[in-house]
């Protein structure tokens, strides 16, 4: 077993926050990467890792999961000094197209406004091409990314399996890298 672990924070209501966090965990190994519920343990947990993936959903306008929401005010009390950190979300281009990842950009700024989290390591942006929408909260200053992998299980399921193998051969290299 290797020393080295990444720990897979999620919240999920329909559950496929939670499929997209196994498929994550499957293609980096069960043996690095540990999963958990946000809504079955303290979010401070995430403290313990020095590689952090959290993952969420973005709902109907824009809105945090309700896992997530219920931990929000936690966020800011998280000591990420030094972690690297890498973001998941999933959101409906199509139905919702003015709002699409919104809650991925949300968590991303709540995570920069944490205690040092002006020396966060932040990995997996992830290019906007592929995707058509109107607007998001989750889009880097250049709007040429997301802040992290971007994943649409209503209108480009078939896209999602290959897009968190990419994603996660991405942020293993990034992570090699630092």
């Amino acid at each position: 077993m290797s020393e080295f672990r990444i720990g897979l924070f999620y919240g999920s209501t329909t559950c496929y926050t939670e499929i997209a966090a196994e498929k994550i965990r499957e293609f980096i190994g069960a043996d690095i990467v540990q999963m958990h519920n946000i809504k079955d343990i303290p979010l401070k947990t995430a403290e313990q890792f020095d590689v952090i993936i959290f993952g969420l959903s973005t709902w109907d306008f824009g809105e945090i999961q309700e896992d997530w929401e219920s931990h929000w005010d936690e966020i800011r009390d998280l000591d990420l000094s030094n972690k690297t950190i890498a973001l998941y979300g999933m959101g409906d281009q199509q139905g919702y197209s003015e709002w699409f990842q919104d809650a991925l950009g949300m968590l991303h700024d709540e995570i920069a406004a944490s205690p040092g989290g002006s020396s966060i390591h932040r990995i997996g942006y992830w290019p906007v091409e592929s995707y058509e929408f109107i607007a998001s909260k989750a889009l880097i200053a250049d709007k040429t990314h997301f802040v992290g992998l971007a994943l649409d299980e209503d209108s480009q399921y078939e896209l999602s399996d290959e897009r968190i193998e990419t994603w996660c051969t991405q942020i293993l290299e990034e992570i090699a890298a630092t």
